[in-house]
């Protein structure tokens, strides 16, 4: 996939385009039905499917006191929409000064002269230009007159309509199996791994520790059986835990990953410590709470990680990086 970083680097002359718009932040089963019909139309009519998306957030510009964490972290948004096949994603450098287009302008100069779009792929729900003030309508007027088909996309969605809006709200509430349906996949979070206090160590249960920098959304406190990927691909099966640690009085949040069933050889010798990694979140077990000493810790801790076993035992690791 070609990856332009702002409108200055799209090449001059484009060849025509399929496009679409949004900010694909989880890059969810309903982004996915969009992307597969640009994909779609532009092999049929010999185009480049183009996904148009922002940095920094709209929202993040707009009301910069009401931040939500991103699902999912920048690379893997980007690793994601190449995974749908689309050939090209055009980030746009989203200021203050970029929203003061009108619905006209912002079509003409990044869908028209940037990209050369001959469609143009959303749902009814579009909206863009100053103050989101064009919609659905407004496009088809556009396309209308700018020579380009509009392609309007149905909500996907069972029961309720695939979103952004419901994957934040299973994982605050740790429903990783419910953000995991509206996914399409298993949610995961990216990080460094990093030296701790060791506590996990020193009861029997070494953990790796994600940084502070975590590129995901982490979901509600709580132990959580999943799989750890290491910069070699290689998949380990883990229980997660995210939280304080109450038992010892913690302030900051901690996503932490113990290995189970390692091989004998590998115990003393594994080693992950400046690692980047992917923790893949399958199942919540339980909530965080503090234990009356370590003897109760360490026991609850064993059940963890026989729970774990079961639980991974009927759901494969996905193979994907």
């Amino acid at each position: 996939m070609h990856y332009w970083d702002g409108l200055a680097a799209v090449p001059e002359n484009p060849a025509p385009s399929v496009v679409t718009i949004g900010n694909f932040d989880g890059v969810h089963r309903g982004h996915l039905q969009v992307l597969d019909q640009v994909v779609s139309a532009a092999r049929g009519s010999g185009a480049t499917s183009v996904a148009i998306t922002f940095d920094p957030h709209p929202r993040v510009v707009h009301r910069p006191n009401d931040l939500q964490e991103a699902i999912t972290g920048y690379e893997e948004k980007a690793r994601l929409i190449e995974q749908a096949g689309i050939d090209a994603m055009l980030v746009i450098h989203y200021t203050l000064e970029f929203a003061q287009q009108s619905p006209e302008e912002f079509v003409k100069n990044v869908i028209v002269d940037a990209v050369n779009a001959t469609a143009v792929v959303v749902g009814r729900d579009v909206r863009f230009g100053f103050r989101n003030s064009g919609d659905f309508g407004t496009m088809v007027e556009l396309g209308r007159t700018y020579g380009f088909d509009v392609i309007d996309v149905a909500d996907f969605g069972e029961d309720r309509r695939c979103s952004s809006t419901w994957i934040r709200e299973s994982l605050r509430e740790g429903q990783v199996r419910e953000a995991a349906r509206v996914l399409g996949r298993n949610h995961r979070v990216h990080g460094e791994v990093v030296h701790g206090f060791a506590r996990g160590r020193e009861l029997g249960f070494p953990t790796a520790n994600l940084s502070d920098e975590v590129q995901g959304m982490i979901p509600a406190d709580g132990v959580y059986a999943g799989w750890l990927f290491d910069e070699a691909h290689r998949c380990w099966p883990v229980a997660i835990s995210i939280g304080s640690n109450p038992t010892f009085e913690g302030v900051s949040r901690v996503v932490e990953a113990h290995v189970i069933d390692r091989p004998q050889e590998q115990v003393e010798d594994f080693d992950l410590y400046g690692q980047f990694v992917t923790v893949e979140f399958v199942e919540r077990l339980r909530g965080m709470v503090a234990f009356e000493g370590i003897p109760k810790l360490v026991e609850q801790m064993t059940q963890d990680v026989d729970r774990t076993r079961q639980v991974l035992a009927a759901v494969p690791a996905d193979p994907r990086p």
